[in-house]
């Protein structure tokens, strides 16, 4: 039991007061033992060795094989000039008419169900960051200061926030609506649609401008908000506004975390699958006026410090001809899911404090819940994605553990660029540590934090956006997308760039991008 003491962890738990005996009315206590999850790292060995070995077992029969074959081949061909290969083929054999027919029919008919039954490629034609109005940009001590004058805190509650702020990795340039600083209810259903229409309708302009699709091309839309789902929905609301044909196939998901937009993307692939030559838009946001929360629950207080306004326009094809002008191709999608633990469900969750104010809660178990699903989609990602040599390492070095130690898979000979979800500072390091990223890994994560804050599902697009604005993404470059939010869920898009892509006069980062990577 010694050497377990490090994997468990106590928890007291307040089991009320006793209601009959001789301790009747007496609080009462008791001690809950939990098994810690081991480390980061150090987990990932059972699942991917199940993993690896099926990858070994699916594929290696075609590794073994195929050498085999073109060396008898060889063999054989070698041995003969091309006169007697030519008579071999055509002389010494008899063939009729009827021969031939079946055989040609036969490979046409084969050919044509191969190239019906193969998955369309989808393209990623282009994106859109929206940037709001200089007019909303927030320091943290102003952010303190209107919140202060708002007259919706307390000295107390107000320093936590500044506790927060400051160790939060958020920079001074933040955007948030003017609305949660006014006096009075701001989470109503007129100030989400203002915000809302502002950050969805700045993103799709600049989005169609760029691209030079119109809004009627678009076959397929997509949107994800996880906390504010007015009735018409935020997708009718693009369709009203930008007269959208009465095809569309329209999808609004609501309630799905941070991770949302890698959901979308996933819905969008499946609609691109099953409607050949379409377009398809996905839009990623969240209302922070509707979610503001003006309680003293400390747990409901930390979403206040770091979420900020934002939003995302994604332009998706499966078209053929849009091969050359695309600038990525989606690879892989692979979603995790950790609901069906009760802990993992309750680690972001939205309900009301006892004053009856509504607000997003954190629960204190959200790393250690978060590194379970994140443990859990990188060790389905990784036979996907790494080289066939690494994952032989990682074997290897795990058959003879007791000789070398845990051998942990370099992510990094799988990708060129990483776009982390930036959900804090802290969460950034963990992730940092864990799967052995250095720091120019993570650079697009920390300066999207500190310029934008947490924009919750759109987020992994504004660190793509600062990837391109250095201009960073050469032809052939993988890019990872991994994002996490309630539920608990994590999802993983992997992205591979068709052409080196120029810095632009547009985009969220252009006035801003040499300043980083600085000190964050």
């Amino acid at each position: 039991m010694a050497g377990e003491h490090p994997l468990l962890s106590t928890e007291i738990v307040n089991r009320g007061l006793t209601t009959n005996g001789p301790d009747a009315g007496s609080p009462t206590f008791s001690v809950r033992v939990r098994r810690r999850l081991p480390d980061f790292l150090q987990s990932v060995n059972l699942k991917y060795v199940r993993l690896g070995y099926h990858y070994l077992m699916k594929h290696g029969l075609y590794v073994v094989l195929l050498p085999l074959v073109v060396v008898v081949f060889g063999a054989e061909v070698g041995n003969l000039s091309r006169e007697d290969l030519w008579r071999k083929v055509w002389e010494g054999t008899d063939y009729d008419v009827a021969t031939l027919v079946a055989f040609f029919s036969s490979l046409v008919f084969t050919l044509c169900v191969y190239f019906m039954s193969r998955r369309r490629p989808v393209y990623l034609i282009d994106f859109a960051c929206y940037k709001p109005s200089d007019d909303l940009k927030v320091s943290k001590t102003e952010f303190i200061e209107q919140a202060r004058k708002s007259g919706k805190f307390d000295e107390v509650s107000l320093e936590f926030q500044a506790r927060i702020l400051n160790s939060s990795g958020i920079g001074d340039e933040t955007y948030v609506p003017k609305a949660i600083m006014a006096p009075g209810n701001c989470a109503t259903m007129k100030e989400g649609r203002a915000e809302a229409s502002e950050v969805m309708f700045g993103a799709l302009d600049e989005l169609f401008s760029r691209s030079g699709v119109r809004p009627r091309d678009v076959g397929v839309l997509v949107v994800n908000c996880s906390l504010f789902n007015p009735t018409p929905s935020l997708s009718a609301m693009i369709v009203n506004h930008y007269k959208m044909r009465g095809s569309i196939l329209s999808f609004n998901l609501g309630g799905m975390g941070c991770s949302a937009s890698v959901i979308a993307l996933d819905l969008a692939r499946d609609m691109l699958q099953a409607n050949p030559n379409n377009y398809a838009v996905v839009v990623s946001t969240e209302a922070v006026t509707f979610n503001w929360y003006a309680g003293r629950n400390r747990s409901m207080l930390v979403p206040n410090c770091f979420f900020r306004m934002g939003c995302s326009a994604v332009l998706l094809s499966n078209r053929r001809r849009d091969f050359r002008r695309a600038k990525y191709r989606l690879e892989h999608i692979v979603r995790t899911h950790k609901g069906g633990d009760e802990r993992s469900f309750r680690s972001v969750y939205q309900e009301e404090d006892e004053q009856r104010l509504k607000g997003l809660s954190i629960s204190r178990d959200i790393m250690e819940v978060g590194g379970n699903a994140i443990k859990a989609n990188i060790t389905t990602l990784g036979p996907l994605v790494l080289p066939f040599s690494e994952q032989l390492l990682f074997l290897a070095t795990l058959a003879f553990s007791h000789l070398f130690g845990p051998y942990i898979p370099d992510y990094k000979l799988a990708f060129e660029h990483f776009c982390v979800h930036a959900a804090s500072k802290a969460v950034l390091d963990e992730l940092q540590r864990n799967l052995g990223l250095t720091d120019a890994n993570v650079e697009a994560s920390r300066a999207t934090l500190h310029r934008f804050g947490n924009t919750s599902s759109s987020s992994i697009w504004y660190e793509l956006a600062y990837l391109e604005a250095k201009g960073s993404v050469r032809a052939g470059d993988r890019v990872w997308q991994l994002a996490f939010g309630s539920g608990f869920k994590c999802n993983s898009a992997v992205w591979k760039a068709m052409r080196t892509v120029r810095r632009t006069s547009a985009g969220p980062w252009i006035d801003c991008v040499d300043r980083y990577p600085a000190e964050l």
